[in-house]
């Protein structure tokens, strides 16, 4: 038995579900309301203890096992469930190194003494007589009691050594404390107080633990503004949003993440109920803060003020990296870079501006409805560019056209989709005046971009006369033969969406695997084919945790005798995609049935609202068995 399987075999998924959800026992099933989408009239959330698995009738029309439902509640990965779920179960997952070992022991340690920083920080804030001129320069930005005690905001007291004094009281060393970035070193010698007469700000992973700290000056006069914890074994400002522990719930349930560009503008933020904002720490915006956002939502909001996005930053390369000292919180608009990462993660990236000298907490001030106005008029990438350059200029005037069109048609050309693509070209052309063939023909040939060889091609094994077919009895065991082949060769994932569009089914998705191990491995799969750093083989490989590898090299161990270049097995595994799909969906209407059959048993008869979605799956099914016929 797999850790997987030892785990989902320990926990009872309406014990685990009930943590959130109020269920009522229906027969051998149980029902409530969706945790996941607003809804106060129709039980259509329902558990089904024999299979371990859960779905929801309703607006989601998710399901899946105990993993799946806590990566969507929680908005975790495979491996942080994983870790979670180990842990609530008593399974034991396979052991560190000694080093590996040794480094969680040592961060566990950091992070409890940044909790403790965080504690100390507060009571300087709250008990203190300087900490007094903190309070009020927060109540001036308008900030409450409530919410400072949510992000847990404290003051560094103006001292060299009162932290260091504190802690070491407390039996920390001055290793210690370096580690966790508190303290930094005398060139004599010795440590001093990192941050001193400062506001703090705590900094926490997605998963809530402590990475680190941010402090900004309460004397203007004292630089720079905005300091951060140094780099730490925790502590990297790449990958870290300020706020992401506190908004990843919203951002899920209001499918969109806004980056602006301070703490105190997060924090404003959430306060005014806009909790799906989050911040970098004085660092550009890296593709590993897109992909955490990309976790929760594939919508994401740049909110910049209109200096950093501005006419003069556009015509400057469309980029800007101001350093300075006082600076060091400002949002870097790269146009260019916004749109790699869009078609890298297949997200929306989109780009609004703030009106003139006002920041965000600002505006929520004084109507927080002209912030969602602001929100609802951002704007793609491209289209920002367009008319930020366009914006109080003569576009009467030939060389000005040219010289919008010379920046803009390079972004265009970037932009992955050719619908996109012509679709901006028109727009440009309408907003120039001009014909657009005239932009067509000044269109620089898009290159196309040749993979390298594949060198796990080399000892694919040819068997095309003695293919090997795997056990197909269960569904486990379909989703084990697709995974296994696909791993083989990711590339057949685009040959299975040709095929299955063309039978009017919808794409391959993650949806198609019920088990969540295997859903792990898909998404991964998917990201391999959207880079082209790696062999999407080897991408896969180094993105899996450790007890995924087990997994996955069981999968290439099943699958070595299979030839994915075989004509034939291409034909099994549409088969096998088709099969995967109807087992599923006959297994929705029977759970569709027994929702339909409880509500008629209590004399509700809002049980003719699952009529229609009985009927859309009746429709599917018969596209489904089409596409079956067609294949033999």
């Amino acid at each position: 038995m797999s850790v997987i399987d030892e785990i989902k075999a320990r926990l009872d998924p309406v014990d685990l579900i009930s943590d959130t959800v109020q269920l009522r026992r229906s027969g051998k099933n149980y029902t409530g309301f969706c945790p996941f989408h607003e809804n106060t009239r129709t039980p259509a959330f329902v558990v089904f203890p024999e299979t371990g698995t859960w779905r929801c009738f309703g607006q989601c029309n998710e399901g899946g096992d105990i993993f799946q439902f806590v990566m969507k509640k929680e908005g975790w990965d495979f491996s942080e469930t994983l870790q979670y779920l180990a842990e609530r179960a008593g399974v034991e997952l396979r052991p560190y190194t000694p080093q590996q070992a040794e480094q969680v022991e040592k961060n566990d340690q950091l992070r409890q003494l940044l909790e403790e920083a965080v504690v100390f920080y507060r009571h300087q804030l709250l008990k203190t007589p300087q900490g007094q001129a903190a309070q009020a320069y927060l109540k001036s930005r308008g900030l409450d009691d409530d919410i400072l005690e949510t992000f847990g905001i404290g003051y560094a007291p103006k001292s060299w050594d009162d932290t260091c004094n504190y802690f070491f009281g407390k039996g920390y060393s001055e290793a210690d404390l370096l580690a966790a970035g508190l303290v930094s070193e005398r060139e004599s010698g010795g440590v001093y107080d990192r941050f001193r007469h400062r506001v703090t700000f705590p900094i926490r992973d997605e998963r809530g633990r402590m990475a680190g700290f941010g402090a900004r000056v309460l004397d203007a006069d004292d630089l720079p503004k905005f300091l951060n914890s140094p780099q730490t074994e925790l502590f990297d400002k790449s990958q870290l949003l300020y706020g992401l522990d506190q908004a990843r719930r919203s951002i899920r349930i209001m499918e969109q993440a806004v980056i602006v560009e301070g703490y105190l503008d997060v924090v404003a933020l959430h306060q005014h109920g806009f909790s799906n904002a989050v911040s970098p720490m004085g660092t550009a915006l890296t593709e590993q803060h897109l992909r955490l956002l990309k976790r929760f939502s594939h919508r994401i909001v740049l909110a910049l003020d209109p200096d950093a996005a501005g006419e003069k930053a556009t015509l400057r390369g469309l980029q800007i990296a101001r350093q300075t000292m006082d600076r060091e919180a400002d949002l870097a608009f790269d146009a260019r870079g916004l749109l790699h990462y869009e078609g890298r993660l297949q997200a929306d990236i989109r780009v609004t501006t703030l009106p003139d000298g006002m920041d965000p907490d600002d505006i929520v001030a004084r109507d927080p409805t002209e912030w969602e106005k602001i929100l609802a008029n951002a704007r793609p990438v491209v289209e920002h560019v367009m008319e930020t350059l366009a914006a109080g200029r003569d576009l009467d005037d030939p060389k000005v056209k040219n010289e919008i069109a010379a920046q803009v048609l390079p972004l265009i050309e970037d932009v992955p989709s050719s619908i996109e693509r012509e679709t901006y070209r028109q727009r440009l052309a309408r907003l120039l005046r001009v014909d657009e063939r005239s932009l067509v023909a000044r269109t620089p040939p898009r290159r196309q971009r040749v993979r390298p060889p594949r060198p796990e091609e080399a000892y694919l094994p040819r068997q095309a006369e003695n293919t090997v077919v795997l056990s197909r009895n269960a569904t486990g065991n379909l989703e084990v033969y697709c995974l296994g082949v696909l791993l083989r060769r990711p590339d057949l994932v685009y040959q299975l969406d040709r095929y299955l569009l063309s039978s009017g089914l919808g794409r391959l998705s993650i949806q198609d695997f019920q088990q969540s191990e295997n859903q792990a491995i898909f998404r991964l799969l998917v990201d391999s084919l959207a880079q082209d750093e790696v062999e999407p083989l080897h991408y896969v490989l180094n993105g899996l945790s450790e007890t995924l590898m087990d997994t996955a090299e069981s999968l290439l161990v099943m699958s070595k005798e299979l030839d994915p270049g075989d004509e034939r097995m291409m034909e099994e595994l549409r088969r096998t995609i088709v099969e995967l799909r109807r087992r599923e969906l006959n297994q929705r209407i029977e759970q569709i049935r027994f929702l339909m059959e409880d509500e008629q048993d209590k004399g509700d008869l809002r049980a003719s609202a699952f009529g229609e979605t009985m009927l859309q799956y009746s429709r599917l099914l018969h596209l489904l068995d089409r596409a079956v016929t067609v294949q033999k």
